[in-house]
């Protein structure tokens, strides 16, 4: 919640000057709008001053042809004034979607690149927040507030030059309230701040909930938890309902308070005007415009404290997305990369040490290499450091010390996106994406055609109950897959690995989900999925690494045993005790071709 708490100045030259870059492209739109905002001001500004030539000259000369003139004039005014404050309008909407979508979209880019430690350690409601609610409060300052803030204050200024123009004394009587509303505006500044603030904390804490909560229903519902979950809920939704009621309550004072000091200025001005005309020193015409005058001026010093909210939420907001724009959370790829070709598929891990903070290792001196074409089994208990290889093969993190090699080449000097153009991976807990089923095998890849995808789908037995559904494979995926069963995911998932056709293939508890017979059905597709690949496998159940080249037996974050599946049973270790520990009703028979 602390990067919610940061308001930051009203206005920061430091953050203002990295906005602005993002205006640069529109730069001559931007010029445009503020010589229409100056155009408006100035148009405003003249209209009182009709109502003064009508009164004190065309009615007091009785001149009806110059009174329609006046009148004529006047309405025309009016027209193209709307016209011109329409279109700028239309302009400072487009110049600020056009912002918000660049500036969007190198968000969204740069969360791409990010290593997975970022996002280790920021919630995902935390990030949505970034793109959506201060991403859209920087609209409003693009929008509704660098342009037109100029408008507000050339109105000023030219209702000020005509005041003067017509009347000082008159012009220094209205203007005697300035102190006042400067005190008035001042208060209702710290005070909305500490509300925003308060706002704010709140609308992170309802973020955070509704995201954990949504993704954790079936916990919530399995173990009854919903009335507590929703006492919970409403204690927070009314944190967040009293700090706006409080933030409204200061908006409340402050407007009526504008005016009556904008109501005290006019019985100040009908006051000193009474005198004025008693003694035939002040026209009656020009004591109207005042009224006008008087009217016209507050409205644009109450946008302006509406200018002044909207650049202190956007300071706030380009706080904390810059602050995210410039997290360097990444694995860097190298400057002059090394091309991986003819990919064999050798991998070798020399000396490796890794630590997700500080020293705390979880991978200590691994040394290990797997040959091309061979499978090789990882197994331990869980936190032994499993997972932690296939993360570091893949460059989801940058390890500390020693050397990876695939083909002999440090994959350090290889682009993050060419490496992993030759690997895939079959995880656990299988992600689908919002789409269809084709799209979720091939990932949108245009190289990837409904005939590879299908010969995938039969390899790995999911064909058969895909051509069942309604829309075979255009049959809608709902978020995250789930109108499809674990099984059914998971087999998709077999069928995304191989239609990519990976060099090197990783398989991460990839059985573990599914029911018996299924597994025999992904046991068959695996032995034609492995064939011709280097392939990692992590499971815990050991029945289904019987088969592989070699079994690497991990304890604590080092390699403790490495062999055949008969070796290591033969060796009466880690892996031994493994074995007996899932078969302990039963023998543990060593047939003579050296399989169990």
């Amino acid at each position: 919640m602390q990067d919610e708490e940061i308001l930051g100045k009203a206005y920061d030259a430091r953050l203002m000057k990295r906005l602005l870059r993002y205006l640069r492209p529109y730069k001559w739109y931007v010029v445009l709008g503020i010589l229409m905002s100056v155009a408006v001001s100035a148009l405003e500004a003249i209209r009182p001053w009709f109502t003064k030539h009508a009164v004190d000259v065309n009615i007091a000369e009785k001149d009806s042809h110059g009174l329609l003139m006046t009148a004529l004039a006047f309405f025309v005014v009016l027209i193209v004034r709307a016209f011109i404050q329409y279109a700028n309008a239309y302009l400072t909407q487009w110049i600020g979607q056009k912002t918000i979508f660049d500036l969007r979209m190198e968000l969204f880019t740069r969360l791409q690149k990010l290593g997975m430690k970022f996002f280790d350690r920021n919630p995902i409601g935390r990030l949505i927040t970034r793109v959506t609610n201060d991403i859209e409060v920087l609209n409003e300052m693009f929008s509704s507030g660098i342009v037109m803030v100029f408008s507000d204050v050339f109105t000023i200024i030219g209702i000020l030059y005509f005041m003067f123009s017509m009347s000082w004394e008159l012009a220094l009587v209205s203007l005697s309230v300035l102190p006042l509303l400067f005190y008035g505006t001042f208060l209702f500044r710290k005070k909305a701040r500490e509300a925003y603030r308060e706002v704010r904390i709140q609308l992170a804490r309802i973020n955070t909930f509704m995201q954990e909560h949504i993704t954790g229903m079936m916990v919530d519902q399995i173990y009854n938890r919903e009335k507590k979950s929703f006492r919970k809920f409403s204690s927070i939704n009314a944190f967040h309902r009293d700090a706006n009621i409080k933030s409204i309550f200061y908006y409340a004072l402050f407007y009526p308070g504008v005016e009556l000091i904008g109501a005290l200025a006019i019985g100040l001005i009908i006051w000193y005007a009474g005198f004025g005309a008693l003694k035939g020193s002040i026209t009656i015409g020009t004591v109207m415009a005042f009224l006008q005058f008087n009217e016209m001026f507050w409205r644009p010093i109450r946008d302006l404290s509406e200018k002044y909210n909207i650049m202190q939420t956007a300071m706030a907001s380009s706080e904390r997305i810059f602050k995210l724009l410039d997290d360097q959370t990444f694995v860097a790829d190298p400057v002059t990369p090394v091309p991986l070709a003819n990919v064999h598929g050798k991998i070798e891990f020399k000396n490796v040490w890794f630590a997700y903070v500080g020293e705390e290792w979880v991978l200590k001196d691994a040394s290990f290499t797997i040959e091309p074409g061979d499978t090789v089994a990882f197994v331990g208990h869980t936190g032994a450091g499993k997972t932690t290889i296939i993360n570091l093969l893949s460059r989801f993190y940058e390890f500390q010390r020693g050397q990876i090699l695939v083909d002999g080449v440090d994959i350090r000097s290889i682009k993050q996106q060419e490496l992993r153009q030759h690997m895939a991976i079959v995880l656990q807990d299988v992600f689908l994406f919002s789409g269809d089923i084709k799209t979720n095998i091939n990932l949108g890849n245009d190289d990837i055609a409904l005939d590879r995808i299908k010969a995938a789908a039969r390899i790995v037995g999911a064909h058969r109950f895909i051509e069942q559904l309604p829309g075979t494979y255009d049959e809608e995926v709902k978020e995250r897959g789930a109108t499809l069963s674990v099984g059914q995911k998971q087999l998709i998932s077999f069928a995304r690995a191989l239609a990519f056709n990976p060099k090197i293939l990783v398989l991460d508890e990839a059985t573990s989900s599914v029911d018996t017979e299924t597994e025999l059905l992904i046991q068959q597709a695996i032995r034609k999925l492995l064939q011709g690949r280097t392939s990692i496998v992590i499971a815990h159940r050991l029945s289904t690494i019987q088969r592989a080249n070699k079994i690497i037996v991990m304890h604590k974050g080092a390699i403790r045993e490495m062999g055949t599946h008969q070796e290591l049973l033969a060796l009466g270790g880690i892996y031994y005790k493994l074995y007996r520990l899932q078969y302990k009703e039963q023998e543990v028979p060593v047939l003579s071709d050296g399989r169990n």
